[in-house]
């Protein structure tokens, strides 16, 4: 019977399916840290508050894009091209979900509007990343090698996630509370499919690269295809609900400087 733990221990031990694994988490992760990073700069006079947070947000995701990068180059490996059917960010916004990139890239203020569309796309996808990254954190945060790495960003995902329950419930009972239960149903229901299509498509290319049996690679397959059903049945509304977190103000300052340098800390040996 297959096992979770079995499968990441698969994907770790082997060179080229770690590479594809860090490479593509590295990808999402910087792309996640430009958008937030526009959004801090365009951030509406009405939401100024919000810009050091969003701000903090993207600092974190660029971190984390450094910490998988980091990861490889302490086994002396280097990232590759994420294939473009793993590109999650990139399927999202072509569902025209979340603001899109050309958009950010105008020098144009964004509206109160636009900062409530942002906010839903991070509090559905923080929750798919949350998730992940406990999973991670269950499975392979005893290894080692990666375990100390998964601890920080798990915890950073937590933090982003608490910052979008706390800035929807206050935009909410400013006035927007349909708009946000609209947006993040639509969201929401438009992620679980994406999600599907990307972890279908990921577990593709690692079958082929470990070189999984066709009976394994099927197993996998209807795993994936039992988790959307499962979502697309009820499971999504976990993604939507709105509750004041524990963790109060969590990006309320800014991200904490490293005391050494991103390879070093992960135990980067000399000369890997």
């Amino acid at each position: 019977m297959l096992s979770a733990r079995e499968i990441f221990e698969e994907i770790f031990d082997n060179d080229e399916a770690f590479t594809l694994f860090c490479s593509i988490a590295a990808s999402g992760e910087a792309q996640g840290g430009w958008e937030n990073g526009r959004i801090a700069e365009l951030v509406p006079g009405s939401q100024r508050d919000l810009a050091p947070k969003i701000a903090r947000h993207g600092a974190d995701e660029d971190k984390h894009g450094r910490i998988f990068t980091a990861l490889l180059s302490k086994r002396g490996l280097q990232p590759v091209g994420a294939p473009p059917d793993t590109d999650y960010t990139m399927r999202l916004e072509n569902a025209g979900i979340g603001l899109a990139h050309a958009r950010l890239r105008r020098e144009e203020r964004l509206t109160e509007r636009d900062i409530v569309t942002y906010l839903a796309h991070s509090r559905v996808t923080e929750q798919r990343a949350s998730e992940q990254m406990q999973a991670l954190r269950k499975y392979a945060g005893d290894r080692p090698d990666v375990g100390r790495a998964i601890r920080v960003i798990s915890n950073d995902e937590d933090n982003h996630l608490a910052y979008c329950h706390e800035e929807l419930l206050r935009l909410a009972a400013a006035g927007h509370a349909d708009f946000i239960r609209h947006t993040l149903r639509t969201t929401a229901l438009a992620e679980i499919a994406i999600y599907r299509a990307v972890s279908t498509a990921v577990m593709a290319h690692l079958s082929r690269i470990l070189g999984w049996p066709r009976p394994k690679a099927a197993v996998l397959a209807a795993g994936i295809q039992a988790v959307y059903c499962y979502e697309w049945l009820g499971g999504w509304r976990r993604m939507v609900s709105l509750r004041m977190p524990d963790r109060r103000n969590a990006l309320g300052g800014p991200a904490p400087r490293p005391a050494q340098p991103a390879g070093q800390a992960l135990g980067k040996r000399s000369g890997s």
